[in-house]
């Protein structure tokens, strides 16, 4: 038998979805409910309700979004194979597959065991949106669901209830107003702010009653007037006067660092008309009856928000000296602005703006995908994702026209990158508005950007330090992942046949057996990973040649004895030849700044390779207590690159001075890379320059073309 209140919640359910499903469409419904409580049978929720109760109660809001019969099932099944013994397989037998690939998407991985509770929601959360992708209303049912959960918080512990707070407020909000739902948006934010900070909630709240008297007067009189003076220019519309919701309020406080009165006295007022010429019309009529404030018009109609949103937007100087927002909209707008992608199944009207918004939402997947698939783990990709849910947008646009949409603060590189992979992988310029500009420089709305490529261009590990979209910044780690990894494998093979060849063996001369059973020792699935091992200093190449020849190391020896063996093959072999073009896998730090001609040394780092420092550099004497990790090597004949090199300049304080040194650097064909100036005293000062040249040969022009500058007194190169 059936409860009373889970016959009332059920009645409930189906009276909401009777509104627009058919008789055989409920009967699905009613017997999911059957079937869910018969699996959920004696479980419990935290309040002491029993569990059927929940998946009933987001079936119903899923119901107000009239979504289609499947959705409702799948919402009232959507814990089933998580907490029950039921499978997929039986889900699909009864309801259908598309219900059983909706529930299981939004099954947690609850049977796998995981490093930290953070890696567990990491994966739980990426499985779920790889489950969108596939079907979006895998996302609309989370939502529901995490939207019920809030609603009955209170019936947790305080940590659990600021951990699914905080959760909510930085991913599920997010994601609500990306896809454009902002009626589940709004809720999110304020049940999250009351659960994350209930006293400035209870705060602020209390504030806002104490004057809401006195605001709702002023607020009806400017909806009154401005609803006259459209009604004088035969203009329909219907002007609905709001306050700002507690956490906007809280966020242009936290944001702004305002006090509470420079916030509330902010008035904003939605007009809703018939068509988008009206819209235009009734922003005229607003602009005559109070003056706008300057730079703060944004036409959302003709360049859409990425989550389809539409609307004028304008801030107005109301009586008082108030600021007042409007937005002013159609209806069909104002239907995907409240509901968003869920507009399709809410209103079947089939309008642009519905359809807007779902052609949007599954671009912004296709995305997601393409980060899924670059990033390193799942912690990473969810760092990504968070990234992309930053709300404030700039719009630019191709040099065809095309509108882009990228978050603020948004480069030449991420909008590369938001284009094409290709693109972004291969640029090396931009220009902006037809000028030439660096690629770090932050677009703004209105700017037409192209990009400049070139055929042997990869990324810069630099660019990880400007790009803000979560598509380039997973991009760019992929890909200098495995340039890595492929610039490991050829220093770890140069370095393996170095060692070799000091024997008198070679990598294809080894036998076939001893090098199997070796890799096996090492736990290695091949030459290649061994390559890579080497390259990045996580293993010896002395050790890793004699394990590989038929003379094998006493590996029980103890770590004296061992280094001892290492060094004697080390000592044996011929120089490792730094050729400049080894990439990310031999570093030259800037403790000394190497350059071709100097005496130089190598020493081993896990994870970053050779790192090549100059003999008389200071911190090679913290090495010496671990003189297997050293390797020694030269510069080859001949390197083509630059490197850096820092010089340090006593300058006597005069105008142009800083000018006349960057000329002769420049006129010595070397490159400034950093500059910095400190005064000594009131006749000199001290220029650090860091600059780029071929070797000492070309460091050498350069010193003394800057000895012949009048106001230089003394260069150095300086070496820590």
């Amino acid at each position: 038998m059936l409860a009373a209140a889970e016959l009332t919640q059920l009645d409930d359910l189906c009276n909401r979805a009777a509104a627009y499903l058919n008789p055989a469409q409920l009967a699905d419904v009613r017997r999911a409910y059957e079937f869910g409580a018969t699996a959920h049978a004696g479980q419990l929720r935290v309040s002491g309700e029993p569990y059927i109760q929940h998946p009933l109660a987001v079936a119903c809001i899923l119901a107000d979004m009239h979504m289609d019969h499947e959705t409702l099932i799948a919402a009232v099944l959507h814990d089933v194979i998580e907490d029950t013994p039921i499978g997929k397989d039986r889900i699909a037998l009864e309801f259908g597959g598309e219900v059983a690939a909706i529930v299981d998407g939004l099954s947690k991985l609850t049977h796998i065991e995981f490093e930290s509770h953070a890696e567990t929601q990491a994966r739980n959360f990426q499985r779920m949106l790889m489950a969108m992708a596939a079907d979006i209303r895998v996302i609309l049912v989370k939502l529901a669901d995490r939207l019920h959960n809030m609603r009955t918080l209170s019936a947790l512990a305080a940590p659990k209830r600021r951990r699914i707070a905080r959760e909510t407020l930085e991913i599920y909000a997010p994601i609500a107003q990306r896809l454009g739902i902002n009626t589940i948006r709004l809720e999110f934010e304020e049940l999250g702010f009351a659960a994350l900070y209930p006293l400035r909630y209870r705060v602020i709240k209390k504030e806002i009653h104490r004057i809401r008297g006195n605001r709702k007067e002023i607020v009806d009189k400017i909806k009154d007037r401005i609803k006259r003076h459209l009604r004088q220019e035969r203009l329909l519309a219907n002007v609905h006067g709001r306050e700002k919701h507690l956490y906007s309020i809280y966020n242009k406080m936290r944001e702004k660092n305002l006090g509470f009165s420079d916030v509330h006295d902010v008035y904003a007022f939605r007009v809703i008309v018939d068509t988008v010429d009206t819209c235009y019309r009734a922003l005229g009529v607003l602009h005559s009856l109070y003056k706008p404030v300057p730079g703060k018009f944004k036409d959302y109609i003709a360049i859409p928000k990425a989550n389809g949103y539409q609307s004028l937007h304008t801030v107005l100087f109301g009586p008082f000296g108030v600021p007042i927002e409007i937005q002013i909209r159609t209806s069909e707008m104002d239907q995907v602005a409240e509901a968003g992608i869920a507009a399709h199944w809410l209103y079947k009207s089939g309008d642009g703006a519905a359809k807007s918004a779902q052609k949007r939402a599954r671009e912004w997947l296709r995305g997601i995908l393409e980060m899924q698939q670059q990033a390193g783990n799942s912690q990473e990709f969810l760092e990504a994702v968070k990234i992309d849910l930053f709300p404030d947008e700039v719009y630019v646009f191709t040099p065809k026209g095309e509108i882009m949409t990228m978050p603020r603060g948004a480069t030449a590189v991420d909008f590369a990158y938001a284009i094409h992979t290709d693109l972004g992988n291969s640029c090396v310029a931009c220009r902006i508005n037809r000028r030439l500009a660096p690629l770090r420089t932050p677009l703004e709305t209105g700017q037409t950007v192209e990009i400049v490529t070139a055929p042997g261009a990869r990324p810069n590990p630099s660019w990880l330090n400007f790009v803000v979209s979560g598509k380039a910044r997973a991009t760019i780690r992929h890909y200098l992942k495995n340039l890595q990894l492929d610039e490991a494998r050829a220093l770890g093979k140069r370095m393996l046949e170095r060692e070799l060849s000091s024997q008198g063996l070679s990598v294809e001369r080894l036998d076939a057996q001893h090098v199997e059973a070796a890799l096996t020792t090492f736990k290695l699935d091949g030459l290649d990973r061994l390559y890579a091992e080497i390259g990045l200093g996580n293993r010896l190449a002395p050790l890793v040649a004699r394990s590989l020849s038929h003379e094998q190391p006493d590996l029980g020896a103890g770590p004296k004895r061992r280094r001892k063996a290492d060094l004697e093959v080390t000592s044996a072999a011929p120089p490792l030849v730094i050729r400049g073009t080894e990439g990310m896998v031999v570093n030259f730090p800037k403790c000394c700044y190497p350059i071709p001609g100097d005496s130089i040394i190598g020493f081993l780092s896990a994870g970053r390779g050779i790192v090549v420092h100059q003999h008389s550099c200071p911190n090679v004497a913290e090495y010496r207590s671990a003189p297997d990790k050293w390797v020694d090597v030269q510069w080859a004949a001949t390197v083509e690159r630059d490197f850096s090199a820092e010089l340090s300049l006593d300058v006597i304080n005069r105008r142009g001075v800083l000018a006349t040194v960057a000329s002769a650097i420049a006129d010595a064909n070397a490159n400034i890379e950093e500059v910095e100036i400190s005064e000594r005293n009131a006749r000199n000062s001290n220029i650090r320059v860091v600059i780029s040249v071929r070797d000492r040969k070309h460091l050498a022009d350069v010193i003394r073309a800057l000895r012949l500058i009048q106001t230089v007194v003394r260069v150095v190169r300086r070496k820590t």
